[in-house]
């Protein structure tokens, strides 16, 4: 597939904690940098769409390994990653890029509503879980509570005892 080139222990919050804007403002800074990657081009596209307007996304890739590949070359402020993808998992990606000493925060977006997946995607540097149904509400909130150092998980039944 052709890929897509666009120009922690902390408390964990369920609110939008500061707008992208203060974000701009507050760190002197442009739109927050990020990555999107999932093996689901509609799912990748309804993602770009809903964060284009927010944040500048520099790469969407439907395979992990283009990631590796590309992210010591882009300077990335946050990546949105899936679990469940073809070559490496989202999980064995995470901790690659922290083997690698990327600074940039892991956001998951997955179907995984299980606790256990919640667990390890923290155990290897993630920032926030969003769950894929809570997409729309949460995914903005997510990324803006990793990029002040915050934690995030979707709040639902089956996450509830990690909040």
């Amino acid at each position: 597939m052709p890929r897509k080139l666009f120009g922690a222990a902390s408390p964990i919050v369920q609110q939008l904690p500061i707008s992208v804007w203060e974000h701009v403002l507050t760190t002197d800074r442009k739109l927050p940098r990020i990555a999107l990657v999932d093996d689901h081009p509609a799912v990748l596209d309804q993602t770009a769409n809903l964060l284009s307007a927010d944040f500048e996304i520099v790469l969407a890739l439907d395979d992990g390994r283009d990631l590796l590949e590309l992210c010591g070359g882009v300077e990335l402020d946050a990546i949105v990653l899936d679990i469940t993808l073809p070559g490496l998992s989202g999980i064995q990606l995470a901790s690659r890029l922290q083997e690698m000493n990327s600074p940039a925060k892991i956001v998951f977006l997955t179907v995984h509503a299980d606790p256990d997946y919640a667990r390890e995607a923290f155990q290897v540097g993630a920032s926030a879980y969003v769950v894929k149904p809570r997409l729309a509400s949460d995914l903005i909130p997510a990324l803006m509570a990793a990029l002040i150092g915050k934690s995030f998980v979707s709040p639902c039944p089956e996450l509830s005892e990690l909040v």
